[in-house]
């Protein structure tokens, strides 16, 4: 068991040394000021990476209350605009309404005067009937009245002494 690797003699533990020592040397003197740099380099990233998330968290923060601002000023609105439109609703219904009363009491109206002058008309013709069928009758009783001579002579007595002169 005499392993070079596992039991090394003076010399190569020397030369093991001192290639330790330069190569701890070479690294302390470029390679970890450069590890320590990029290291550092990234610790800056993140943190500005933080620093950005959390802007971005306070702008976005900011961003909802503006936009919850905006919502209830659009829902003002709209209400508003749903205000007036059922108040210009309810003014064209009640215009039309009116019209429509309007209208309507013209009609009877005009109804009205159409049902008197068409009464008017039918009295005028039914006393026009009356009329000449009361002269029909007259003149028949009287061509019977006055087919006797007798009857004609008492009839025209009569009938004069009715008459009042003024």
């Amino acid at each position: 068991m005499n392993n070079p690797l596992i039991n090394p003699g003076l010399g190569t533990f020397f030369w093991m040394l001192i290639s330790f020592g330069v190569l701890a040397f070479i690294l302390g003197k470029w390679g970890w000021p450069m590890l320590l740099k990029s290291l550092k380099k990234r610790e800056q990233a993140i943190a500005d990476s933080l620093n950005a998330a959390e802007k971005a968290r306070e702008e976005m923060k900011h961003l909802v209350a503006h936009n919850e601002e905006l919502l209830r000023q659009a829902k003002v609105e709209r209400d508003e605009m749903l205000r007036n439109a059922r108040m210009t609703s309810e003014k064209i219904v009640e215009d039309a309404r009116l019209k429509a009363t309007e209208e309507a009491d013209r009609i009877v109206e005009n109804a009205r005067e159409s049902i008197n002058y068409e009464k008017l008309k039918a009295m005028h013709d039914l006393k026009n009937q009356i009329a000449t069928l009361s002269i029909d009758i007259a003149e028949k009783l009287m061509k019977a009245e006055l087919s006797n001579k007798q009857n004609a002579d008492a009839l025209i007595q009569r009938e004069l002494e009715n008459v009042h002169l003024n």
